[in-house]
């Protein structure tokens, strides 16, 4: 009996783990890729797909540094990435496994480099740039037709701000992504972590935050599309699927979206594989089938979001490709930056003021 009893733990053992590995869970940001890819990974993989959403880098990190997140694949933007692999969050992906690498785009590799070395933990999924959506009609008859829609001054001009108020104005619920506009518009290096420089930001940030209706990283795009809100600070993709929406519903709203002139923070959305992760060869599989040119290409025309998939490009439709928005000209890349990550220390006094800029006491 004692025998038997061991045979069959030890067999439901084996389709526990048969089971497992035909699931693979996924963590990536909501409202961020065709669903029809799903369901194409599950008939062509015969791999069971749970999918899960967020809307902010700070809640998947409580996550990832807890450890035990129970996810396969999670998509940090890259100086979170950075911040999570130090940590030792991440497992090297291999390269053996993932045939489709060759793909990726050799400009977009040199730049995430700087938050994964030699690409080692991770691939690029979306990257793009952190700026301004406006409703034009609305602005215009706010601010008259010479609106600076194209500048921090829409935002961080308090006289701007209280006007735009009476049609409402979104901000992103993300500190590393607005304390750095709120720098560059002081005329600051955007990357400056230390306390003069975050109280820098928060002067700016303080002086136009009794006009900011909300504090969100999703709502905006319904807001914006549906003509709720008129300005929103945003990244570039969910204003731009804002710009469609409100197209498709014919509903009278004009929206466009600008990378401020006076530079705009260039991000990246990264696919990784915890160290923890219940089924790392099904990770693979899933970053081998988002690397293929015609899925990553699919992702991009749904979505509105560049990706650093070179081989990607030929499939992409002419509103992705052909619009300076998504694939900006050279002229605003060189205006472009990026970030580091917060240190511990600095961290702590970043989460204090970010607190206090959104209770606006």
């Amino acid at each position: 009996m004692k025998i038997h009893l061991l045979t069959m733990t030890a067999g439901a053992a084996l389709l526990a783990s048969l089971a497992h590995a035909e699931e693979v869970r996924v963590y990536n940001w909501s409202d961020y890729i065709d669903e029809s890819l799903l369901a194409k990974f599950e008939e062509e993989t015969g791999i069971d797909l749970i999918y899960d959403v967020f809307d902010s880098n700070e809640l998947l990190e409580t996550k990832m540094l807890a450890g035990g997140s129970g996810y396969d694949v999670v998509v940090p933007t890259g100086t979170f990435l950075q911040r999570q692999i130090e940590a030792g969050a991440f497992q090297k992906l291999d390269m053996s496994k993932l045939p489709n690498k060759g793909n990726m785009w050799d400009v977009i590799e040199a730049r995430t480099a700087q938050y994964d070395p030699g690409n080692a933990y991770s691939i690029n999924y979306m990257w793009g740039t952190t700026g301004i959506g406006v409703n034009t009609g609305k602005v215009t008859e706010l601010l008259g037709a010479d609106a600076p829609i194209a500048s921090l001054d829409l935002v961080f001009n308090p006289e701007n701000m209280e006007k735009l108020s009476e049609c409402g104005v979104h901000f992103l619920d993300a500190p590393t992504e607005m304390i750095p506009a709120a720098l560059a518009y002081a005329g600051m290096d955007p990357d400056r972590k230390d306390d003069e420089a975050l109280a820098k930001a928060e002067e700016v940030l303080m002086a136009v935050r009794p006009y900011v209706q909300k504090f969100h990283s999703s709502e905006y795009i319904n807001a914006l599309a549906n003509g709720d809100i008129c300005v929103a600070f945003g990244w570039s993709g969910d204003i731009l699927q804002a710009r469609d929406r409100a197209a498709e519903a014919d509903n009278g709203v004009e929206v466009a979206y600008n990378a401020p002139v006076e530079g705009a923070l260039m991000w990246f959305d990264q696919m990784a594989i915890p160290v923890d992760a219940p089924n790392p060869d099904g990770a693979h599989t899933f970053l081998n089938f988002i690397m293929d040119a015609q899925n990553m290409a699919a992702a991009s025309n749904y979505v509105y979001y560049a990706n650093g998939n070179a081989a990607s490009k030929e499939f992409l439709v002419e509103d992705v490709i052909g619009d300076t928005a998504i694939y900006p000209d050279e002229v605003t890349l060189e205006k472009l930056y990026t970030v580091t990550p917060f240190p511990p220390a600095e961290q702590r006094s970043l989460t204090r003021m970010w607190t206090k800029v959104k209770s606006g006491t």
